[in-house]
């Protein structure tokens, strides 16, 4: 085997596609089913895309993608993923994916989320897409791992070693795959805050495997986090196009959660904040999202959502597109009262990658979501899904052509179980440590940040580290460890999520107080606002116990 791909979202498929096109042996798991993370998502309408509106909007998309971003963005990975989105597109429908064109794409609802004007906007239907991604994946004989969660990766030689376990029919199963070329694709960092509008495969491990291997991250203060349902259909993300047409009230005393604002002062925010999904502290309707993460603070039930007469009257298209979604999924109507709070959704920052996917380490490259730079302090809505396509293509091919230039790994077959690893580890009860790690980032981390809250969590991350540490258990073989109980591999798979997420949440919290100020979807309730001299980027690399976080200037 040549190439191993981690992750089996849009991003991850899109690079073993192009890998095995260009003539490598690929290897395709996801801790889930093939086709799966946030592209695959259940509890949104449909996975929007964004490209220029033809070539002559090239130049003005990029220059809106560095703007919105707010200096946060690499100028060479933007024009890289802006020149490679019409084609990107192409090769969806030449596979066979069917897109969603809108009737009326000149209604303003179709403009992208911080964009200016209307694009090249399409959805993609997911049970095509599903369907045409694995005819194309059996074409080109990729193999196939789903129910993988891969726990290592591991320089050897002139390449990898791949550490993974695979769920099976007859139980678990320990593998050890020697490649020449890994690409990560395993999604963002939602799965380090309690609530989160994305799949449980987005455990932020793959980023913590990259950091371990010799790469960087990048931009991880910048976290897109945004209002969805807790209750009924729980996860279920909330339009925020109808933010103009909704109420939003304390549970207990039914009154409006912004009583002390003046009419017009409601108005004028909730129209800005009609037009974008994410919270930004870059515009004037940050203070929406304030009081209401603020009031989810207090009542973890949230805040009561219902929506006005004039919504039932005249729906644009894409609102009507998305309340007919919500009928058929979720058996939801305009008249039915939802309780919502706010959520952790996306990832602006991840792994430092250049304009080919590689991560600065021979062999290691990665796309998607769990990468960084070709977006900013905010994101325009519909580019994470380009950026799946444009760096999916660049890594796939980019891996495939280094694999090429390198000697077979000596280990053997790639697809062998392990016979004799190294010894492994596991913490009993991991799976609480993390959930106890969630809830320490999702009150420190999220909209409201402060250096006391920060500090205050960074203590907890090592307190909870400490206590996991106490507990953690050794073991000579998987063999041994498995032989100790039924729920022993899963609490293995945990550890790891665990130990991973532990050095995450550091990095990240660390990132978000170093960065004293406020800019897109970074707020500090201490320094309300932006330093406009300083443009530092801000980078994580290291392992535990010696991660270091820096600043730099500019991006090379």
């Amino acid at each position: 085997m040549d190439v191993f791909v981690m992750g089996a979202g849009l991003a991850g498929i899109t690079a073993a596609v192009w890998a095995s096109r260009t003539g490598a042996r690929t290897a395709l798991a996801s801790s889930g089913p093939i086709c799966s993370g946030s592209s695959f998502y259940p509890g949104t309408w449909g996975l929007g895309l964004v490209g220029p509106d033809g070539k002559e909007d090239e130049g003005d998309l990029r220059d809106t993608i560095l703007a919105v971003g707010e200096s946060m963005a690499d100028p060479e990975l933007v024009q890289t993923l802006v020149s490679g989105i019409s084609q990107g597109i192409k090769d969806l429908e030449e596979m066979g994916v069917q897109l969603k064109e809108a009737s009326h794409k000149e209604e303003k609802q179709f403009i992208p989320c911080f964009d200016h004007k209307c694009r090249d906007w399409h959805g993609i239907i997911k049970e095509s897409a599903r369907e045409a991604f694995l005819r194309e994946l059996e074409a080109l004989s990729v193999l196939k791992l789903p129910w993988t969660t891969v726990t290592d990766i591991r320089r050897e030689g002139e390449g990898f070693q791949v550490r993974a376990v695979r769920k099976g029919k007859e139980g678990w199963e320990f593998l050890s795959l020697h490649l020449k070329a890994v690409i990560i694709a395993s999604g963002g960092l939602g799965g380090l805050f309690s609530r989160r509008l994305n799949t449980e495969d987005a455990t932020g491990l793959g980023q913590y495997l990259a950091l371990k291997a010799g790469a960087s991250l990048v931009n991880l203060e910048f976290m897109q986090m945004m209002p969805g349902f807790l209750k009924p259909a729980p996860k279920t993300i909330y339009n925020e196009k109808v933010f103009v047409h909704s109420r939003f009230a304390d549970r207990q005393t039914g009154r409006s959660i912004f009583s002390d604002w003046s009419e017009e002062e409601e108005r004028e925010r909730m129209e800005i904040r009609s037009t974008h999904g994410p919270f930004t502290c870059r515009l004037g309707s940050g203070p929406v999202d304030i009081r209401l993460f603020e009031q989810c603070l207090k009542d973890e039930g949230g805040v009561r959502l219902t929506y006005k007469e004039a919504l039932r009257e005249n729906q644009p298209e894409f609102v009507q597109t998305y309340f007919r979604w919500l009928k058929e999924e979720k058996g939801l109507t305009v008249d039915d009262p939802v309780d919502i709070g706010i959520f952790a959704h996306a990832s602006n920052g991840g792994i430092r990658i250049d304009s080919h996917g590689s991560c600065g380490v021979p062999g290691l490259f990665a796309c998607g979501e769990c990468t960084g730079g070709m977006h900013g302090a905010d994101r325009i809505g519909g580019l994470s899904t380009a950026n799946g396509l444009v760096f999916g293509k660049q890594a796939g091919i980019s891996a495939a052509l280094y694999c090429f230039s390198q000697e077979e790994p000596r280990k053997g077959r790639g697809e062998e179980p392990a016979r004799k690893p190294e010894g492994v580890s596991r913490i009993p009860g991991a799976s609480r440590f993390l959930e106890k790690l969630r809830q320490v980032n999702y009150q420190a981390g999220m909209v409201v940040r402060s250096e006391k809250g920060l500090w205050t969590a960074l203590g907890q991350v090592r307190s909870i580290r400490e206590a996991a540490d106490e507990r953690k258990e050794l073991f000579g073989e998987p063999e041994e460890m498995l032989a100790t109980g039924e729920g022993a591999a899963a609490d293995y798979v945990d550890s790891r999520i665990l130990e991973g997420a532990l050095v995450l949440s550091e990095g990240m919290l660390r990132a978000m107080e170093l960065r004293r100020e406020s800019r897109g979807s970074h707020y500090r309730a201490d320094y309300p606002r932006k330093e406009k001299e300083g443009n530092s980027v801000i980078f994580v690399s290291g392992s535990q116990g010696n991660l270091k976080i820096c600043k730099k200037e500019n991006w090379r």
